[in-house]
């Protein structure tokens, strides 16, 4: 399987899970673009890099996407696709943070759906 094909499948899954949980979603057209997923639901945009195996973002690149979400006053985030499926997601810019609509206690960060 090429890288590509890989990253496509990862991409189609991605929707998968969004789709599942009532978020409308569509891909990206441009291959090598800051986002590969874009994503809404009741107000809230989500914009998601996906990256599978051992790829990794560089700080630049992380950059460019919280720039995205800015722009769009989306969430930004990274999804990445381990071994086995396993899924990890990173947060660079959420949406209702930077809103103002959540406010949290703890030092913990708060836990996107």
């Amino acid at each position: 399987m090429t890288n590509y094909s890989r990253g496509r499948s990862r991409e189609y899954e991605t929707m998968k899970r969004l789709r599942h949980e009532g978020w409308m979603c569509s891909r990206s057209a441009m291959s090598h673009g800051p986002v590969d997923v874009f994503a809404a639901k009741g107000g809230i945009i989500r914009l998601i890099q996906v990256k599978s195996g051992s790829s990794r973002m560089k700080k630049g690149e992380i950059e460019i996407l919280k720039t995205w979400g800015e722009a769009f006053d989306a969430t930004a985030e990274i999804w990445y696709y381990k071994k086995r499926g396993k899924l990890q997601r990173h947060v660079v810019r959420d949406q209702d943070i930077a809103l103002g609509r959540i406010s949290f206690t703890s030092s913990a960060p708060p836990v996107l759906p």
